[in-house]
């Protein structure tokens, strides 16, 4: 039975994602495509700092992750700009009665390295997210080496959203 979410609180959700690498030269992360020696192994852009947001927004109000809405079974979303994905997720936050308060990303890579592309980041998520760039934070770190994202073998992304009722 679906229930109707009732914009009375803010509410907070929490989204990851990790994708491995594979031959290829450039790697979109945060809506921005940044050369690399690799490039990112999935159905979509891979794009992993947008996929745990829109995890975090779908997880804040209670309607699962994102391959619920964009199945990788689904051939509409081959080599998707993940920024159509955030924009449509937004769209979801606005339906149910919320407005996206603020966002905190952490990619979590050892390369590429990101600090010159993270104001960029902040700018096109803020434009899809309807909110001053202020209210988006966006950092990166590495795994100092340990496991597979330490190795190169892959990233991976955190993301917490705060909603407010309209």
């Amino acid at each position: 039975m679906s229930e109707t979410i009732i914009p009375a609180r803010p509410r907070i959700g929490h989204g990851f994602d990790v994708h491995a690498f594979k031959p290829g030269n450039s790697v979109t992360i945060g809506g921005v495509q940044i050369s690399h020696d690799q490039a990112i192994d999935a159905h979509s852009d891979g794009d992993v700092a947008i996929h745990a947001l829109c995890d975090a927004l779908l997880g804040a109000l209670a309607l699962g992750d994102i391959g619920h809405f964009f199945p990788p079974s689904d051939m509409r979303w081959k080599d998707a700009d993940s920024r159509e994905l955030l924009r449509s997720v937004v769209g979801k936050v606005h339906e149910h009665g919320f407005l996206v308060g603020n966002v905190d990303i952490t990619v979590i890579c050892e390369a590429p390295k990101l600090a010159a592309h993270l104001p960029l980041m902040r700018d096109r998520l803020a434009l899809d997210l309807a909110i001053a760039s202020s209210h988006v934070s966006v950092k990166a770190t590495t795994n100092e080496k340990l496991d597979a994202i330490g190795q190169r073998q892959g990233l991976a992304a955190h993301a917490v959203v705060m909603l407010w009722p309209r």
